[in-house]
């Protein structure tokens, strides 16, 4: 077994707690990674029935920002996507946040985070109602990442989008339009970038003048004018791929950016010195290439990417909105004359795991015949968490 972020935690941070203080969240998620699937978290002991080996198996954190949780919750997210995907083409498109907004991204990451997701959906909302491109109501995804490769600050979110909307003609009736210049056109990169970033410098304007960014390390006048003239001298980047045709291949498209965490224990190479080696994209086509970063720089680098409490960075847009998703879905299915879906069967632990891991649980990994009975639970041991993670803790920014 390689290196886990787990070890990576408990290896550089003695040292990084004794000189840095955590927020809340980022503290809780130091804890759940380091527990994750140990004693500190509780389990069971299994023994099997046919050779009497012992096995103790461990609670998960369930952690968003666990490494080793997130293949399994995506896996059932992915199901309970099922039922929404319509039968078009859809289209993949990145909005991204110039790096000068950064600095401001680490006082304030919650509205950073909270506008970006606002502009972007407002933005494509805007573009769909227009009977220029659409003329409709549209059905959009929005996942938010904030990192690079090698774990510095990067804000985007990642669109997936039908390249279709549901017309409302009034009186009930409705139609589903395709796009106005071709099936494989959504909309305009460059048009799309100018009115985003209208967008949210108006919110940021806005957020200034009402007193909403206490915080802000632009602190005087000359600062922030400074920051506005750098966020207007360039284009903001707007990113569209080819649409993809097919459900399938739409669903599995988008669950691999959907749960996917900062870091996985895949990319870490090992631990050699005061530094971490991690795997990096080194280009467009899958290469991959090894780079050395501090212990303490590592971890700094991966607290940045830990999310405020309660916020979502998955959010569903137009059709997909919850408060009408099951009417407008309806409409559309019945409009491209898909059939409604059935509902589906809730999968018991064991064959979830048989589909999502390979593995048949209640078998024994010993003889591979017998069957693994519950002898005994064990309690967390909450105990078992440094006292160092809770001592250098502090509230940060919301």
């Amino acid at each position: 077994m390689g290196t886990t972020l787990a070890q990576v935690l408990q290896y550089f941070g003695p040292q990084y707690l004794s000189e840095h203080g955590l927020s809340t969240p980022q503290a809780k998620a130091w804890r759940a990674i380091v527990a994750c699937r140990t004693a500190a978290l509780g389990g069971q002991q299994l023994v099997c029935d046919g050779c009497g080996a012992p096995q103790w198996r461990w609670h998960s954190c369930r952690n968003r920002h666990c490494p080793q949780c997130q293949s399994r919750a995506r896996e059932a997210w992915r199901s309970a996507r099922l039922a929404e995907l319509l039968n078009v083409p859809y289209s993949h498109l990145v909005f991204t946040l110039p790096h000068s907004l950064n600095a401001l991204a680490g006082a304030h990451p919650r509205w950073i985070y909270d506008t970006l997701m606002q502009c972007t959906a407002a933005t494509l909302s805007e573009f769909a109602a227009n009977p220029r491109w659409l003329g409709g109501t549209g059905a959009f995804t929005l996942v938010l990442h904030t990192w690079t490769q090698d774990l510095r600050r990067h804000l985007h979110v990642h669109a997936l989008m039908a390249c279709w909307a549901l017309q409302c003609e009034g009186q009930g009736s409705s139609q589903w339009v395709p796009p106005k210049r071709s099936p494989h056109f959504l909309f305009p990169v460059q048009a799309l970038s100018r009115v985003f970033r209208g967008k949210f410098l108006q919110a940021l304007h806005h957020a200034e003048q009402s007193g909403a960014l206490p915080r802000d390390p632009a602190q005087t006048p000359a600062d922030r004018r400074q920051r506005l003239a750098a966020l207007r001298r360039h284009d903001w980047v707007v990113y569209a791929k080819t649409p993809m045709a097919g459900p399938a291949s739409v669903l599995d498209y988008l669950s691999r950016y959907t749960h996917r965490t900062a870091v996985g224990n895949e990319r870490l190479a090992g631990i050699e010195g005061d530094a971490v080696r991690l795997r990096v994209r080194a280009n467009d086509q899958g290469g991959k290439r090894v780079v050395r970063i501090a212990g303490d720089e590592f971890i700094g680098r991966l607290l940045q990417h830990v999310l405020p409490s309660g916020f979502k960075r998955i959010r569903h847009y137009g059709l997909l909105a919850p408060a009408l998703k099951s009417e407008r879905l309806s409409q559309a299915r019945a409009l491209l004359q898909m059939p409604q879906p059935s509902p589906q069967a809730v999968e018991d632990a064991q064959a979830f795991m048989l589909r999502v891991a390979a593995l048949a649980i209640d078998i024994c990994a010993h003889c591979k015949t017998g069957r693994l009975r519950l002898v005994q639970l064990l309690a967390p041991l909450r105990s078992t968490v440094p006292e160092t993670h809770r001592a250098t803790t502090c509230r940060g920014p919301p």
